[in-house]
């Protein structure tokens, strides 16, 4: 029986359950996918991280700033990106205000989750499959057929993945008025394709570009700049969301040869010869820019309490807002009743 169990090991449920282990809580951290961060995804080719959710990391909070500086072993790009060619509009806007900081890593995004995650009890490829409710606790089951129990849990992934659970709670007041809420809230998706280029491709003068003449692309990044010098070129091109949600269930070769159409427009040539590709499908990619809610949300069922985490639930979205989701929920779940 443990104290807590955050599904979903994403910024938020790991700085939840950062929080509650260092309030003395048994924390058990599940998540489907092989690797923590969850959006903050990267990947490696030939040695060199590409990075293919968000391109960098950006904040204000001065303790949100502090444990991303904190981040171990991990090599920073401060201020990137520095080169901005385009006048289109960003994923995150807010990225460029004043008194915002911007930073990358040569290892990539993913190094903020995965040095949050040190020393955390996580089940990676653990697919949850049902969420029961019984007296005094919760039953967490997996596909696999594994049962997990705890007196709380907290659903911290897109905010469409987490309904069905929430569905599967007690019918009342409190599981009602949160469907009401949340089911008024949507995501928008991203068709992302990472491209690596033959050595003595010309590199873009610029880090990222925003295009605002080509209205199928959110956003081009220039990966190799935040690397060492000396590697090979590789580009991420990643679709608006109205044009990925037109394409998104096609083949994977038809957006991603698309999508390089689209890039040849933007960059030239040179755009449409890659030596190798890599596309990804996110369904969920961002929350749209008119969804926030000012504080956290926690349901109580009995003795039992369940916390609903994710960039939603603190003001101007991205990594910032789901990190400091996942520290407000904790400091609800550690509220003496």
């Amino acid at each position: 029986m443990h104290d807590l169990i955050v599904i979903g090991a994403g910024v938020a449920g790991l700085r939840c359950a950062r929080r509650m282990r260092d309030a003395g809580a048994d924390v058990l951290l599940l998540d489907r996918a092989d690797k923590v961060g969850g959006r903050c995804a990267t990947r490696v080719f030939g040695g060199q991280a590409a990075d293919y959710g968000p391109l960098f990391v950006h904040g204000s909070g001065e303790s949100f700033l502090a444990v991303v500086n904190e981040t171990a072993d991990a090599h920073r790009r401060d201020g990137w990106p520095r080169r901005i060619e385009g006048s289109g509009t960003p994923c995150q806007p807010d990225a460029f205000a004043k008194g915002e900081t911007r930073l990358a890593f040569a290892e990539g995004v993913n190094a903020f989750p995965r040095w949050l995650g040190t020393g955390l009890p996580v089940r990676l490829r653990t697919q949850v499959a049902a969420v029961r409710w019984e007296t005094g606790h919760v039953t967490v089951t997996a596909q696999s057929g594994e049962a997990f129990e705890a007196r709380d849990i907290v659903l911290s992934m897109a905010l469409e993945q987490s309904i069905p659970f929430i569905r599967m709670l007690p019918e009342g007041r409190e599981r009602d008025g949160a469907l009401a809420l949340l089911e008024g809230f949507g995501s928008v998706p991203c068709l992302s394709l990472l491209a690596g280029y033959p050595r003595g491709t010309p590199a873009p003068g610029w880090d990222v570009c925003y295009p605002e003449d080509v209205p199928a692309l959110q956003v081009i990044g220039h990966e190799s700049s935040k690397r060492p010098p000396g590697g090979e070129l590789i580009m991420v091109y990643q679709g608006s969301p109205r044009w990925s949600r037109k394409w998104f269930d096609t083949p994977r070769d038809e957006w991603a040869r698309r999508l390089l159409l689209h890039a040849e427009r933007r960059c030239g040539s040179w755009a449409l010869a890659p030596a190798w590709t890599h596309p990804h499908r996110w369904r969920f990619a961002r929350l749209d820019r008119v969804n926030e809610l000012a504080g956290p949300l926690v349901l109580r069922f009995g003795s039992s309490r369940v916390g609903i985490a994710g960039d939603l639930f603190s003001p101007g979205g991205g990594i910032e807002a789901a990190w400091t989701s996942g520290g407000r929920i904790a400091e609800r779940l550690t509220e003496k009743s």
